[in-house]
């Protein structure tokens, strides 16, 4: 997979030392540069990139500001001087910054990080639509439909699926990993040892979830989204 890629930078030593970066790594496609974030704004939101290589300190409109007006399809990886902005990146789900002068090791790092994403959302995107997945337990493929799973539980580096039919699937896995592919708020971690498929839910009880006859519980990571998941589909 080739990311079409923008660059924003008030300096302009920064903006030629990064599309040089981007010219030598194979999957990185450079679309456009520029010296503003005002200049991008016409250009970037008819073009969406995949991925833009953002500076955070600029006149007129910052980084940070620019970013809220992006296309949501649009990943940002923001360049900057100063630490302290990388916590302000995750409000605009940023993948992730590098901090200047910028060294092409480190921006292989990232960018690789950032096309793992979209490899790994693909993917995602995949399972979502076609409704079915494939794990490896023992020495077999065994195929999975998303709708006839009740829920996941982490065993240390395994993971046990429990289908409606009543298939414990055991499967060499993060639970993190499988998280990552099964399409939200579909499937919601309840708890670190635990994922849900809120369509089966047939009550919350005391911040336990209750499918079938199993007692998941909902433990304090969790439960904001759990509970905003239920806020959002109750009629008081």
């Amino acid at each position: 997979m080739t990311l079409n890629c923008a660059i924003i930078d008030d300096e302009p030593l920064s903006v030629e030392m990064m599309s040089e970066y981007v010219e030598k790594t194979p999957f990185l496609s450079l679309s456009g540069s520029y010296n503003s974030a005002v200049q991008a704004i016409k250009a970037l939101r008819e073009n969406p990139v995949d991925l833009l290589f953002l500076d955070i300190q600029m006149p007129e409109l910052s980084g940070l500001e620019f970013a809220k007006i992006l296309p949501k399809r649009t990943k940002i990886i923001f360049t900057t001087a100063f630490p302290q902005y990388a916590i302000d990146g995750y409000e605009v789900e940023a993948l992730g910054y590098i901090l200047k002068p910028v060294s092409y090791d480190a921006f292989l790092k990232v960018a690789k990080r950032a096309h793992d994403w979209f490899v790994q959302s693909e993917k995602a995107k995949t399972y979502a639509e076609d409704r079915f997945i494939f794990v490896k337990s023992d020495y077999k493929l065994v195929r999975i439909d998303l709708d006839d799973i009740l829920f996941v539980e982490g065993l240390k580096d395994y993971v046990r699926i429990y289908t409606e039919n009543g298939d414990k699937t055991m499967s060499l896995m993060n639970i993190k990993t499988l998280e990552d592919f099964l399409p939200k708020p579909e499937f919601l971690r309840s708890h670190r040892s635990y994922i849900v498929h809120m369509n089966k839910v047939r009550c919350l009880d005391r911040l336990r979830l209750i499918i079938g006859e199993n007692f998941i519980p909902v433990s304090e990571s969790y439960k904001d989204t759990i509970l905003a998941y239920f806020d959002k589909h109750t009629i008081c």
